[in-house]
């Protein structure tokens, strides 16, 4: 059994089709339309039954108009809580539920940089563990805190 392919209107048989927009295409003829550049199967855009890249090519042609954040395959680009930039998919780090830049990753105290999934939250702040969060956040009393720590006396033994 083969099919027609779209773009070259030659036969495409079953070892060598790739789907994509309702049609079976030959895979070096899934290009974009504007770039031509060769796409992989679901991982483009469409504009009225013609694949095109998401970007530049899609969001040039009919996406908003100015400067917008521009919706690519791996998401949005978010700006980062720490800087207030855009952070990209190549420099991004999770933490708290929000993409961050990696060197604005960063204690709120003391400024330390931090490591996504090692480190405290308080308010959806970051914190390093010891010592700030333990500090700010802790149980008072035994070394840390307002309080102060407890003295010993000093307990003189007794020989027989």
């Amino acid at each position: 059994m083969s099919w027609t392919c779209p773009r070259c209107q030659q036969p495409v048989f079953f070892a060598e089709k790739v789907s994509s927009l309702g049609q079976n295409w030959h895979r070096f003829c899934l290009k974009c339309e504007r770039c031509h550049n060769v796409l992989a199967a679901g991982g483009h855009a469409e504009h009225n039954g013609k694949p095109y890249c998401h970007k530049p090519c899609y969001a040039v042609l009919f996406g908003p108009q100015g400067p917008t954040q521009v919706k690519t395959y791996a998401g949005e680009t978010s700006l980062c809580p720490g800087c207030g930039n855009p952070v990209y998919f190549a420099e991004k780090v999770m933490s708290l539920g929000r993409n961050w830049h990696r060197p604005c990753l960063r204690c709120q105290r003391c400024r330390k940089t931090l490591t996504a999934g090692s480190h405290a939250e308080h308010d959806g702040f970051p914190y390093c563990h010891i010592p700030c969060y333990g500090y700010l956040f802790g149980p008072k009393g035994v070394n840390i805190g307002d309080v102060g720590c407890y003295i010993y006396d000093s307990i003189e033994l007794k020989s027989d």
